[in-house]
């Protein structure tokens, strides 16, 4: 009996088309990271209030990868923003989401992906947060998180701030990347977005194609990593305009020692504010990490902004996420420090200071607070994560 069952097994498998087989390799998986912040904000001439954020990737997706052959790949993910707290209610997909293949070529994918800029600068950004009231990303980088180039084409206005001018570490849409294979440590990535045809999506006339179009080198040795990366934000000023045509150079480093781990950051943007004027800024960061005993660790950054330089105006006016117009006293900077419990190996619990401090000309901002030209601003609060 056992001899037939086998001979019936056998002649299954050779029946079975070989599309069915390759579907055996594919799998699927679900993650994600659900966090939660508290914080209370004190802002000079306005009321101090508590408030309750999601940063830090607070967020549900699934991916999976199906084995084609040769070492070839084709994979899937989608990551969608979850706010525990039910206030932003968004759509599947709204994170890092792609379809792309895999092989002894690198990984090429399209969709809705952190820039090779980004992630080049995520090597050196230590000792803080990226987002929510204690947030350091805004004055160093323009913010981090979610950006579309192609927004100057949706309105026929063509508004700066619609499409994150200023902002250099993105989570762009509708951009293609490509990821080496690593070279003795060291991997290549590029990016760039589609361009919507050129086509005001509201006017349906002619316009400006904007596009982000990203570089980077991020080498990565045992206690060392480096990168450095190049992003031209093409055409951000709008239709009917100069083109408008930002760049930047970021440089970043980390290193991890013991139970120390420091690094540093450094952005230098430009950005075309007229057919002959440019306006220019640099911010750096600094950071460590340091591990206490058992479950315990220290965290702390700090971040500077120099003077706006240059012969240009203001870029997306005075929003916490914009720069100021060419002058004295038009930067700042912020320093943040963290206790941090490593609770289990998902779930982190944190508690947090951070304070911005305004030049006289400088309108930096915390989260989603507005800003305020000259003053400081300071939060404090808790800051919990749970992976799955």
């Amino acid at each position: 009996m056992n001899k037939k069952l086998i001979a019936v097994a056998v002649a299954s498998i050779a029946a079975t088309p070989l599309s069915a087989l390759a579907q055996a390799t594919s799998s699927v998986n679900l993650y994600g990271n659900i966090t939660m912040e508290y914080a209370f904000t004190s802002i000079p001439g306005r009321v101090s209030s508590d408030q309750s954020d999601v940063p830090g990737g607070s967020a549900i997706g699934f991916r999976g990868e199906e084995k084609l052959g040769g070492g070839l790949s084709a994979w899937f993910q989608c990551e969608t923003s979850a706010d525990v707290r039910g206030v932003d209610q968004v759509g599947f997909c709204s994170r890092n989401s792609a379809i792309g293949f895999k092989g002894g070529f690198g990984n090429i994918y399209h969709g809705r992906w952190d820039t090779p800029f980004k992630r080049a600068l995520n090597v050196g950004t230590v000792g803080a947060t990226e987002t929510g009231a204690l947030g350091a990303s805004f004055l160093a980088f323009g913010g981090s998180g979610g950006a579309d180039a192609n927004g100057a084409n949706d309105q026929a206005a063509a508004d700066q701030t619609s499409n994150s001018r200023a902002r250099w570490k993105r989570r762009e849409t509708s951009i293609t990347n490509f990821d080496s294979n690593s070279f003795g440590g060291l991997t290549l990535h590029a990016g760039i977005t589609d361009g919507k045809g050129g086509i005001d999506q509201a006017s349906g006339t002619t316009g400006a194609k904007p596009r982000v179009m990203s570089f980077a080198g991020i080498y990565s040795a045992g206690p060392l990593q480096a990168a450095v990366a190049y992003e031209i934000h093409k055409n951000f000023a709008g239709q009917g305009k100069f083109e408008g045509d930002d760049t930047a150079v970021g440089l970043a480093v980390s290193y991890t020692v013991g139970n120390l781990k420091v690094g540093a950051t450094m952005l230098d943007a430009e950005y075309e504010t007229s057919a002959t004027g440019t306006t220019k800024k640099k911010t750096y960061t600094i950071g460590s990490s340091y591990k206490l005993s058992g479950p315990h660790s220290i965290e702390g950054q700090y971040a500077v902004a120099g003077d706006t330089k240059g012969n240009g105006a203001a870029v997306q006016g005075t929003s916490r996420q914009g720069v100021k117009a060419p002058g004295a006293d038009t930067g700042g900077n912020q320093i943040s420090l963290w206790y941090v419990n490593q609770l289990s190996n998902r779930t982190t619990a944190r508690v947090g200071y951070t304070r911005i401090n305004n030049d006289l000309n400088a309108g930096y901002a915390l989260g989603n607070n507005a800003s305020t030209v000259g003053k400081d601003q300071k939060a404090y609060g808790l800051h919990v994560s749970h992976r799955f």
